[in-house]
């Protein structure tokens, strides 16, 4: 493997993309939670429910810093070791990506810092329109990444001049329904993911009877509501991606000739591609499956008070987000290795997207990144792990007791 540069660059980005997403799933599953209960306490003047708000935004804050980081890593690797893709689809593939940027990195980064600073400097309704725009910029941002891979699994819009893919539809660009579908798909399971890490943390707090606001009283019933519908939407995103799967895509400026393709195909089919391909999609299944049942059993004991004070039933709670990430990574790996061995299906394969390079350089390179983020990335989990179990009192955006408070500082009134 050490000597092969193509299989580390792969591994590289693969190891960096599946880490970047993990954090991108909850910033947007966390991000409407955090907006609808923000807009509750603003409308009733409830202080007990913006104390919620600041403990769970305290949460997305540390997540949000880990997933632009692991992003902006992931954007210089694709410039940097897959050279072959940007000169050749540089005016597709990437220009949706530059859009994201800006919205990621620049609208949703400013607004959350106003969101951040502004507790105590501004009207309540102006802070909550702050964190309406981080949330909507997250999706948007989504959206983008989305529209880039699904012209990467089924390319569209375009024509080749001299060599260099030219964009000539945004409409079609837009409107391909293998990004459309992969964005539903991507957003439910978010919003799921999102569902049980708030219904993990309230069930760790609610075996020790730690509740004093109603916050993990409401987050674990948010958790059974989304649990009970959530899985089945899911699914039905994922299953209408199958229909694109094995669809040719449209053979304008067509690199590489039927035969050909359907050999190269054939080939990664039956390797390395066709086995992490199927392994992916197993392990994408069982987790589904199993998540299928949390929400009738949830239902079933929400009458009788479960949901509250069963501590049988809370402490396996505590670990069930293990379920929804092992399910979105997987599903990424099907998704990609199920497109081998192209980059661009049809188009361009994977090695000759690839920067030429020797094997040393890449050996190096692996292994730093591969090292740096495992650190950052056990870093981050331990400081989620470390602030979900402090509760409302404390944390990054806890509020301060009185008499730490600076004297004359305008405050919200509730």
């Amino acid at each position: 493997m050490l000597e092969d540069p193509l299989l580390l660059a792969r591994l590289q980005f693969a190891l960096t993309a599946a880490t970047h997403y993990t954090f991108v799933a909850l910033t947007l599953g966390l991000a409407p939670y955090i907006l609808v209960t923000q807009l509750v306490a603003t409308l009733r003047g409830d202080r007990d429910r913006m104390r919620s708000v600041r403990f769970w935004g305290g949460l997305y804050l540390v997540n949000y810093g880990m997933g632009v980081l692991s992003g902006l890593v992931m954007e210089l690797q694709l410039a940097l070791n897959w050279s072959g893709l940007h000169e050749m689809f540089g005016y597709t593939f990437a220009a949706p990506l530059a859009l994201e940027t800006m919205t990621a990195f620049f609208v949703e980064s400013t607004f959350l810092g106003l969101w951040i600073f502004g507790w105590d400097r501004m009207g309540r309704w102006a802070h909550l329109f702050c964190f309406f725009v981080v949330t909507a910029t997250a999706y948007s941002s989504a959206w983008w990444v989305l529209v880039s891979n699904g012209f990467l699994r089924r390319p569209v819009g375009f024509e080749m001049v001299g060599g260099e893919a030219h964009l000539t539809d945004p409409g079609a660009l837009l409107a391909n329904p293998a990004s459309v579908l992969a964005f539903g798909h991507v957003v439910t399971g978010a919003m799921l993911l999102g569902a049980l890490v708030i219904g993990a943390v309230s069930a760790y707090h609610l075996c020790r009877g730690h509740d004093p606001y109603g916050t993990f009283r409401r987050g674990i019933r948010f958790c059974a509501v989304l649990m009970c519908v959530m899985p089945m939407v899911v699914v039905g995103f994922g299953g209408a991606q199958f229909s694109y799967f094995d669809t040719p895509p449209p053979t304008s400026g067509l690199t590489y000739g039927t035969e050909e393709a359907e050999a190269m195909t054939e080939a990664a089919v039956g390797g390395l591609a066709g086995a992490m391909s199927r392994t992916g999609h197993v392990t994408m299944v069982l987790m589904w499956t199993l998540m299928f049942f949390m929400g009738p059993v949830m239902a079933l004991v929400w009458p009788f008070g479960g949901l509250d004070r069963w501590r049988w039933f809370l402490a396996p709670m505590v670990v069930t987000p293990v379920m929804p990430y092992v399910a979105s990574v997987s599903g990424w790996v099907f998704r990609e290795t199920d497109r081998q061995p192209w980059v661009v299906t049809h188009h361009l394969t994977t090695a000759d997207a690839v920067t030429p390079m020797p094997a040393g350089a890449a050996a190096v390179s692996f292994s730093l990144f591969t090292a740096a983020f495992f650190a950052l990335g056990a870093v981050t989990v331990w400081l989620l792990v470390r602030f979900a179990r402090m509760g409302p009192d404390r944390g990054p955006l806890a509020e301060r007791r009185p008499e730490q408070d600076e004297p004359a500082r305008p405050r919200f009134t509730y």
